[in-house]
């Protein structure tokens, strides 16, 4: 037995797994209580053989296992992974590096510093913004929104990393009323408590005019937090009249684009982040149109002394070398090494095939919405204008929720439920690089069919009252 058998067997699964994506059920075949019993049990009390260890952890989890690197997992924005940056992962686990401080990693910060630059031409963004790696849009929307908080208070006078919230000027927050709940979330982290919530139109995009009013009727430092990607429509906010009340105003723009911001990737969809570039800070996932494995995400800060101001700690041990130093514009300092994957990925696919990936998920998307729509009594509640697709079936919630179970149960894709325009909905996400056309297809067969079986169903049901 080698040295590194445990590793050996591990891989040997991680090939078979890999191998068994394209045509595996979309979803679990075991519950979270099931995998418990499997695992579980009493503390070891003594060490275990390690390919013993790894093969039990096999046996035990993988039926629990959901398909979401699979090219017919359509429930979440989720991309999988293109191969270079799962293998570049998986030497970063192996190397082990931390990726908080230079000294500690030349190279993690060396990676972060090159896939920053390329991000940032990519993305469209001013070439001189900030950049930190996190976990994801959650931690990204925070780090941004820090910021804004470091800048818009400084502006009226006050240094809330020393003084705290307690007696500072009131900071006013706007965002649209579909705006992801991880905005919310951020806010609410930073003790700037709940937004105010600015109307909507029908696909969820903010209403300028809305804004300006909502501006108007106060004066001091102002946050206001648009969206590149709408989470259920992926509509954009109209950002040239954003910016333009927000520059008016003083206010710092923050533009959550978990995925949409990617958009800018594409030529052929460049135009839906016109004037993307003259917010204040953004924030994008790397797992998801990237195709990144999980976790990874960018936050980027036009204002860079902001941003570090937010974020930036020093101790006695520590002295920061010269250049870039990663712990300054993240929240986390041991962290894992992100860059390497998105390094990778960028590496592999370069700018064209980038956006040759965006171009073909969206293709996507209105194939999949135009298959739906052939079919009497399934709606298209959206205007794709991206990679998101929200259908309603038959003429109530009942048959929509019937449907969706029906289609988990069958395992050929897997789609996830939504409340959209006061309608219970199903919402189809389209990220994967492995997604082909037959997939599409596929997946609208089955769902077509779990609706007709539905619709016998019901029928049936009515007939024997």
């Amino acid at each position: 037995m080698s040295d590194h058998a445990a590793l050996d067997a591990a891989h040997a699964h991680a090939r078979a797994f890999l191998d068994s994506v394209r045509d595996r059920p979309a979803g679990p075949s075991a519950t979270t209580a099931e995998v418990v019993e499997a695992l579980g049990g009493p503390l070891p009390q003594r060490g275990t053989d390690p390919v013993a260890v790894i093969e039990h952890l096999v046996r035990a989890v993988e039926p629990g296992l959901v398909n979401s690197p699979g090219p017919r997992y359509f429930g979440w924005v989720m991309g999988g992974s293109v191969e270079t940056a799962l293998a570049a992962d998986t030497l970063a686990v192996a190397w082990d590096q931390i990726a908080g401080i230079q000294i500690m990693s030349p190279a993690a910060a060396a990676a972060e510093e090159v896939a920053g630059a390329w991000l940032i031409e990519l993305l469209g963004l001013p070439a001189d913004v900030s950049f930190g790696y996190t976990t994801g849009a959650q931690m990204a929307n925070f780090t941004a929104l820090a910021a804004a908080r470091h800048a818009v208070l400084r502006k009226a006078g006050w240094d809330v990393e020393r003084d705290g919230l307690q007696g500072a000027p009131r900071v006013r927050v706007f965002a649209g009323e579909q705006s992801h709940a991880t905005v919310y979330l951020a806010l609410r982290y930073l003790g700037l408590g709940a937004p105010r919530q600015i109307p909507v139109d029908v696909e969820g995009r903010m209403l300028p005019e809305a804004l300006a009013a909502a501006l108007t009727e106060g004066d001091g430092p102002a946050i206001v937090c648009a969206q590149a990607g709408d989470v259920n429509s992926g509509a954009f906010d109209r950002f040239a009249e954003i910016s333009g009340s927000c520059a008016a105003h003083g206010a710092w723009l923050h533009v959550d684009g978990a995925f949409g911001l990617w958009a800018a990737a594409s030529p052929s969809l460049r135009h839906l982040v016109a004037d993307v570039d003259r917010a204040d800070s953004w924030a994008t996932d790397c797992h998801k149109w990237l195709n990144v494995p999980y976790d990874s995400a960018v936050v980027f800060v036009r204002d860079p002394e902001a941003h570090a101001a937010a974020m930036t700690w020093q101790t006695s041990y520590v002295t920061p070398g010269e250049g870039r130093e990663p712990y300054r514009y993240v929240p986390e300092a041991s962290r894992r090494a992100r860059g390497f994957a998105v390094w990778a990925a960028i590496a592999e696919m370069g700018a064209a095939g980038i956006a040759d990936l965006v171009d073909r998920c969206c293709a996507n998307a209105r194939r999949f919405a135009g298959l739906m729509a052939a079919e009497p009594g399934i709606e298209i509640l959206n205007d794709v204008v991206l990679n998101q697709v929200v259908v309603r079936f038959g003429d109530s919630d009942e048959v929509t929720h019937d449907v969706s179970a029906r289609v988990q149960a069958d395992g050929t894709c897997w789609l996830g439920g939504t409340h959209w325009n006061g309608r219970d909905a199903v919402r189809f996400s389209t990220t994967n690089w492995s997604t082909t056309a037959d997939d599409i297809d596929r997946s609208a067969a089955a769902i077509v069919g779990a609706y007709r079986a539905s619709l016998e169903a019901t029928a049936r049901a009515a007939a024997a009252k």
